[in-house]
């Protein structure tokens, strides 16, 4: 399956700002590209990369004052099967994780692991440890968490949405995250494109979020918010909460006045006539 992945992300600037992006597909999907994956900015500047603390491709740049656009578009090819799964995966004791595992063990800026500890306790004690204990807590957020847009806050943490009861997609999945590593599974939040394949559509496109436990010596895809596997997720960034992989973060102000994000399935043929004309 052929994927063609894009976003068109416009801003007005007051004045001059250092800006970093991470818009990049993540390393681990990079032999699956089939066009280059470069962020353009317009105008034009002098962009920098490095890696993160967690791995993730990050872009630094200057954006000058007025109109500034972040755009790309690129091609992708996915296996076209849904999240594989492992229901047998068993739970890690924590003296045998690995070192650098740990840290998706703590509480994070919007992860309170300390605060929701006895809760998750109550909820999910009697749950069989591993893979079965993470599923049923994407059941249990999935079931009693409200999604819409509408509460969709950025200051709003795992315990809030617990007591709101109410959230984004984002949302559910630092919930679930937290009640992971209250339970001594390692989970961090992942976020990227998955597009409505095999599903219905449910417009407008953005980029979405969804989690990863650590379970049975590896990382596996969990989503709270959908509940099931899906195809097509291509992820660009992993962190221990959304802090650490918003998609832009400016060092001063930047007016976001357009935000358009592509993610839809591609012939092959049809691939093939857009490279011939090309």
């Amino acid at each position: 399956m052929l994927i063609r992945l894009g976003y068109d992300i416009q801003f007005d600037i007051p004045a001059a700002v250092p800006m970093v992006a991470m818009l990049h597909v993540h390393p681990s999907r990079i032999g699956d590209l089939r066009e280059p994956d470069e962020l353009r900015l317009s105008p034009a500047a002098p962009i920098d990369m490095y890696r993160d603390s967690f791995g993730n491709i990050c872009s630094r740049f200057v954006a000058p004052a007025g109109p500034a656009r972040l755009y790309n578009s690129t091609l992708i090819e996915d296996s076209g099967e849904p999240d594989p799964t492992n229901p047998g995966a068993r739970q890690v004791p924590v003296q045998d994780l690995p070192p650098e595992v740990l840290r998706f063990l703590l509480a994070s800026r919007y992860c309170e692991v300390d605060q929701l500890m006895n809760t998750a306790g109550d909820l999910f004690t009697s749950s069989a440890p591993g893979w079965s204990r993470v599923q049923t807590i994407c059941d249990w957020v999935n079931a009693n968490i409200t999604f819409g847009y509408n509460f969709a806050s950025p200051t709003k943490t795992a315990r809030d949405v617990y007591a709101d009861r109410r959230g984004v997609c984002r949302d559910f999945q630092h919930l679930a995250i937290t009640f992971c590593r209250c339970m001594n599974i390692p989970a961090r939040y992942a976020t990227g494109y998955l597009g409505d394949i095999g599903v219905p559509a449910r417009p407008p496109m953005d980029f979405s979020a969804w989690f990863e436990a650590y379970i049975g010596d590896d990382w596996w895809t969990f989503d709270a918010r959908n509940n099931r596997p899906r195809i097509g997720r291509v992820l660009m960034a992993t962190g221990r909460d959304a802090a650490d992989v918003a998609i832009t973060t400016s060092f001063g102000n930047a007016w976001l006045k357009n935000f358009v994000v592509v993610t839809d399935e591609v012939a092959p043929l049809e691939h093939s006539h857009q490279g011939m004309r090309a």
